[in-house]
């Protein structure tokens, strides 16, 4: 698969939040609220800081292999799995929900970002060795995220009634028949074949989404050498008990997060709030909240509740029924992963800039953070035209109205532009004042008056100029917005949108091995390739 490649800064695109593009400035505000240098990581140095903290080795190679006991392993992943019994071996860590069909295209992308990540640590410092995770949050239940996806221009859905965990629901009828439908959106190539038939092995011969999604990244990515971590294991949420009972008899997370949301929203917006206790009941059937209510503690929508002896005992006895949340989810992650960079969104590095004090707290390795890889691609028939209107790369993130009226007034600028005129009547009315203050200079003010309304005359002709040298130009202007609904679905980012089959379906697994060869993990810009 050819392509160009281009790089435009994120600071550019208009899309990334302001916590975001001042982090990858490292302004001074945001120094007290992560650990490594974003510019410039020094990986020895944070292997030297990792070694510091617990690991969890053998208990996570144990685990891992059962996870896989029933999958055909690449020798890559198999020899990765084994290494992290190794004390020179670390990890970098993306993480997401179960998303059916693997949801969002930046899920693909933060996958390959820490694979290529991963490769180049290793080639950068020989004497390591670096796996790449996929740490999958199938404990999260909000079904009308994880259900949806958008393929071949059209939202689908996963209707079913389940409840709780979307790891744990179960394949049914329903989804089948979208499957089918998908097969029938798709153009009919060989590679959708091979496409759907991974979906139905995935999703059909599996018991659930959770062990479906590790079927299916697996088949995507195993030969990458690309783990993925479930941890929703009885003997994963063991290792978590003593943080799971200061939340849950203290609630530390909320007393300490929102001290640094205090300071953080002095400049920015607050990405995520914390709970006062942020741990959920989990069994098959519900994902609930546990509350406290004075000396009780409660499962709500459940007649399940505790006082403090017995609550003590329960998370003792049944740590796999206790499921943290978001604020509580990545101090698991680097808990029992020996991690050194978290690849993420802006959405969650900038919650995750809120944690720096928590994992403190705890004693737990706080990780270099990395903003994902983001990517527009562009086909090549879209770049031609865009060549014709002379629209570059970086400028197809601007309002389709900022690039039609700045295409009309190269275009015909001159033959509409008022702007000599416009310096004409400053010029006269200049004149004027003086005159009139010769005369009276109360009179100033009148003149004042008369030339704010004849400029805003000016600038109504010159408006009424534009739309009639654009009208003459409609085929160019239709062009333009075309370009952008199709670089912008609903107005929002490829990634943000579209699914990975609407690739696959056309370039087959060719499309993960460009996004592999051409991602560079330690350069913070936004990637546009333009395709054959």
């Amino acid at each position: 698969m050819d392509c160009q490649i281009q790089h435009v800064a994120y600071a550019n695109t208009g899309y990334f939040s302001s916590i975001i593009i001042d982090y990858l400035k490292e302004h001074e505000q945001l120094k007290p609220f992560y650990s490594y240098s974003i510019t410039q990581p020094n990986f020895t140095e944070i292997i030297a800081h990792r070694r510091q903290y617990p690991f969890y080795r053998e208990l996570l190679v144990e685990e891992l292999l059962k996870q896989y006991a029933k999958l055909e392993l690449s020798e890559k992943l198999r020899e990765n799995i084994f290494s992290l019994q190794q004390e020179n071996t670390f990890t970098v860590c993306t993480a997401h929900q179960p998303n059916l069909f693997t949801g969002y295209l930046y899920v693909i992308y933060k996958i390959v970002h820490i694979i290529k990540l991963a490769e180049t640590l290793n080639e950068r410092y020989p004497h390591y060795h670096i796996v790449p995770v996929y740490f999958m949050g199938s404990e999260d239940n909000d079904l009308n995220e994880l259900s949806s996806v958008y393929i071949a221009r059209h939202h689908l859905r996963w209707n079913t009634d389940q409840q709780g965990a979307v790891g744990r629901m179960k394949p049914d009828k329903e989804l089948e028949n979208l499957i089918q439908q998908i097969s029938q959106l798709l153009p009919a190539t060989i590679h959708t074949q091979e496409l759907i038939s991974l979906f139905r092995d995935a999703y059909l011969q599996h018991s659930n989404i959770q062990d479906a999604t590790l079927y299916l990244i697996n088949a995507l990515f195993g030969e990458y050498g690309l783990v993925v971590f479930i941890p929703d294991r009885r003997a994963f949420k063991q290792a978590m008990i003593p943080i799971f009972e200061e939340e849950l008899l203290h609630q530390t997370t909320q007393h300490l997060v929102q001290q640094t949301i205090q300071q953080l929203s002095v400049y920015y917006p607050v990405q995520a709030h914390p709970r006062e206790i942020n741990l959920f009941y989990l069994n098959d059937q519900i994902r609930e909240r546990i509350v406290k209510n004075d000396s009780q503690w409660k499962v709500l929508h459940s007649d399940i509740s505790w006082d403090e002896h017995s609550l003590k005992s329960w998370i003792n006895q049944y740590p796999e029924q206790i499921s943290p949340n978001v604020m509580l989810r990545g101090l698991m992650q680097e808990k029992l992963l020996p991690n050194l960079a978290f690849v993420g969104g802006g959405g969650e590095l900038a919650y995750w800039l809120e944690l720096k004090s928590l994992f403190d707290h705890f004693n737990v390795h706080y990780p270099l953070l990395l903003l994902r890889t983001s990517w527009l691609w562009i086909p090549q028939k879209i770049y031609r035209i865009m060549e014709r209107l002379h629209i570059e790369c970086a400028d197809v993130f601007q309002h389709p109205d900022v690039l039609i009226k700045r295409y009309v007034m190269q275009e015909a600028g001159s033959s509409i532009s008022l702007q000599v005129q416009r310096k004409q009547i400053e010029q006269l009315y200049e004149q004027i004042a003086l005159q009139a203050r010769s005369v009276d200079p109360t009179l100033v003010a009148s003149v004042h008056a008369a030339r704010v309304r004849s400029l805003h005359m000016l600038e109504n002709l010159e408006l009424k100029m534009l739309r009639a040298q654009k009208k003459k130009m409609h085929i160019q202007t239709a062009q333009i917005e075309r370009i952008h609904q199709q670089l912008f679905p609903e107005n929002q980012l490829q990634e943000r949108i579209e699914n990975l089959a609407d690739y696959y379906a056309i370039y087959g697994k060719d499309f993960i091995a460009t996004l592999h060869q051409y991602v560079d993990p330690l350069l913070m810009a936004f990637t546009v390739a333009t395709y054959v």
